[in-house]
């Protein structure tokens, strides 16, 4: 298949980057939003500390954490990626663990469960819009994230790789003594928050401009083949897989609906970008934590690749009767 590269020399139009100008303050909706989230949550949590509550709570948490080899603690963390996204977890990380006990492995799995399940309540409901059950889309995205963790937990002690100590580049929050110091470090993650979403704004739309965008979509599509995925289905997946769940399954959402897309590519598309979404902004996020690259881009991306292949052969086994009246919806 031949894929038609995005021209080097393609100028960005000077009413182009106006326009871009113009938008960017649209980032400050955004960072309200996640102002709000952010910051309660992350309070809570340092209360919930200093009272003790989290040496309490960790037991709760310690099954599911010795399974990819993390501190229980993190549990709390992960928790909150799921319920309210990244973005609330973030600061919780270095907060929660002392940041000398770390290694780049620990911040690689512990960035690969949010990775895989962060704010299920808002993605989860728009991938039921688009047809496949909220239930088992859910379990899927967090077994997903148990089963690549665990995976990466147990070929990090096998080998010894990214065994160093972590050394991120940025620290939202880490190991304040005093109120006054969490606040302030609190001032300079929510700042630097501002800082990295306007980098992504411009680094997003610039790749929209001169073409990358649609020529990474489209080298794509023999990768998703693999995965079960075909035609436009493909197309879209390729648009969730970068641009995050809200753009690859709200496009879903109407092409499912005009019956231009199969309910199985429909389930196998959101399946997909359970696993993998949002390759660009979120994974830019966890390598400031300190994650290694390969491991939360390439092989979190193969995991997707092999996991829903893996769900296309069985899914081969169910009659289309049972799997409209269990494992999707049809909407009217």
């Amino acid at each position: 298949m031949l894929v038609k590269r995005p021209d080097p020399a393609r100028s960005l139009p000077v009413s182009k980057i106006i326009d871009i100008f113009r938008r960017t303050p649209e980032i400050f909706s955004i960072y309200w939003m996640l102002f709000r989230i952010t910051v309660p949550v992350t309070i809570l949590a340092e209360v919930a500390s200093r009272l003790g509550l989290i040496e309490w709570m960790a037991p709760v948490f310690s099954p599911v954490m010795n399974l990819v080899g993390l501190p229980p603690e993190l549990g709390l963390a992960w928790l909150t990626a799921m319920i309210v996204g990244m973005w609330g977890a973030v600061p919780l990380l270095f907060s929660l663990v002392d940041i000398s006990t770390l290694s780049i492995a620990d911040v690689t799995i512990f960035s690969v469960l949010m990775l895989f399940a962060h704010g299920l309540p808002i993605e989860q409901k728009i991938i039921q819009q688009a047809g496949p059950g909220m239930t088992i889309t859910t379990v899927l995205r967090i077994a997903g994230a148990l089963g690549y963790g665990f995976i990466l937990h147990h070929l990090f002690t096998a080998t010894g790789w990214l065994s160093a100590p972590v050394d991120p580049v940025w620290i939202p929050l880490s190991g304040a003594t005093t109120w006054s110091d969490f606040f302030l470090g609190l001032g300079e993650a929510m700042i630097w928050m501002f800082v990295i979403l306007v980098g992504l704004f411009w680094v997003l739309e610039i790749m929209k401009l001169i073409g990358l965008m649609d020529f990474l979509m489209r080298a794509l599509s023999p990768m998703l083949r693999l995965a079960g995925i075909k035609g436009e289905a493909g197309e879209l997946t390729a648009i969730g897989l970068f641009l995050g769940i809200s753009y690859g399954a709200g496009f879903l959402v109407k092409e499912a609906r005009s019956g231009r897309v199969s309910p199985r590519q429909v389930f196998l598309s959101c399946a997909f970008m359970g696993f993998a979404h949002s390759v660009i902004e979120d994974t830019i996020l966890v390598l400031a934590l300190g994650a290694d690259i390969y491991t939360v881009l390439v092989g979190r991306v193969i995991f997707a690749v092999i996991a829903t292949g893996i769900i296309a052969l069985l899914l081969r086994s169910v009659s289309d009767t049972t799997f409209l009246a269990t494992l999707y919806r049809q909407k009217a």
